[in-house]
């Protein structure tokens, strides 16, 4: 039964990735023609094009890829548990599945910033994949640069990004105490 909690928490986490990164790459105004947006989007079109046409996007924001993502994420509260053969709670599954979706999010982020340093230390040239978290990255650490210029020619802005994503887990993670459980 472990193995299959693992897949199923795996095939969630996964989901909710791509839908994330779906919205996300939207929203940043991202290159849609760069493969990474193009395997996204492909990996994410079966479910969301049927949804849109039920549900608009609003303000240029994709309402029916954000409801799909935030449902994925509290059923994952629910399909987990009854496989398992313990209780299930409707509404804690709900609020569960609102925080957890914002709790991925912000490890997404963490995830593409680092993958975005070790890049840049690796990496010779153009890159598609790196132009694309570039694009992702950029709306939140500019703040970050305008604060803290580039010493010596490193960008440290990745650095701070990570101790205040971090700053920003433990302090939520003290507010609300099933956050550090999700």
């Amino acid at each position: 039964m472990e193995a299959i909690n693992y897949l199923l928490r795996f095939a969630f986490d996964a989901l909710l990735m791509v839908l994330v990164l779906r919205l996300w790459l939207q929203l940043v105004k991202a290159d849609f023609y760069n493969p990474f947006s193009q395997f996204i989007v492909k990996v994410s079109n079966p479910m969301v094009v049927p949804l849109r046409r039920v549900i608009p996007g609003l303000g240029g924001i994709d309402l029916a890829t954000l409801l799909l993502a935030y449902l994925v994420a509290s059923l994952k509260f629910i399909v987990i548990p009854v496989l398992n053969g313990g209780p299930f709670d409707i509404p804690s599954s709900m609020i569960f599945g609102a925080l957890y979706l914002l709790k991925q999010t912000g490890i997404l982020l963490f995830i593409i910033m680092l993958v975005m340093a070790l890049m840049s230390w690796v990496v010779q040239g153009y890159n598609p994949t790196q132009v694309i978290f570039h694009q992702l990255t950029e709306p939140f650490l500019r703040p970050i640069r305008r604060i803290i210029p580039n010493i010596g020619g490193l960008d440290l802005s990745v650095l701070v990004a990570f101790l205040l994503l971090n700053v920003i887990n433990i302090v939520i993670g003290g507010a609300i105490p099933v956050w550090r459980m999700l």
